[in-house]
């Protein structure tokens, strides 16, 4: 699967589009993490409980986002995109999306 976050893929045309599919993960950090993240921000610096949540959500929505392009027989994404909200405090939701398209090389 080709992914990019630009409008169209190098060296390869654009034969067919299935339009936006996306990845949504909700995820919060457990009480015994919030209490370490606490911990970490008193001395500073990169709160690392907190960077190793936000990249494995990531990763688990751009796994999602994927998973939907294959169900559609896509074989590239275009206008990769990441957004994140947070629902309610202490609980965030973060959305993969893109354009499913199928590609061939030029």
């Amino acid at each position: 699967m080709l992914i990019t976050t630009s409008t169209h893929l190098e060296g390869y045309k654009i034969t067919q589009h299935f339009g936006v599919v996306r990845g949504i993960v909700v995820r919060s950090r457990s009480l015994l993490g919030n209490i370490a993240g606490g911990f970490q921000t008193l001395f500073g610096g990169n709160i690392s409980i907190y960077t190793e949540l936000c990249e494995r959500t990531r990763s688990d929505a751009f796994k999602l986002m994927e998973e939907h392009a294959k169900q559609l027989n896509a074989n590239a994404i275009i206008n990769m995109r990441y957004d994140a909200n947070e629902v309610m405090q202490g609980v965030t939701e973060v959305l993969a999306y893109g354009t499913a398209v199928m590609v061939e090389k030029v």
